[in-house]
């Protein structure tokens, strides 16, 4: 049974639950550097910016489908 669904994704069991402390607080670093301005990724470590890379990717695809 689909219990969560947004645009070609969907989740038979309940996202939120599936967060970790880790994630949670890769999420609140982004939205923190994106407050900040986005600095240079040079300045980060290759993990966390790869992170934010990736998170910025997706948020960048959701922000195109939102225009359509």
């Amino acid at each position: 049974m689909i219990v969560w669904a947004r645009n070609e994704l969907t989740a038979s069991s309940c996202p939120k639950s599936l967060i970790t402390a880790e994630s949670l607080a890769w999420l609140e670093q982004y939205f923190a550097w994106k407050t900040l301005g986005g600095t240079d990724g040079m300045e980060r470590p290759a993990r966390q910016a790869e992170a934010f890379c990736l998170l910025e990717a997706e948020m960048t695809k959701e922000k195109n489908r939102d225009q359509r």
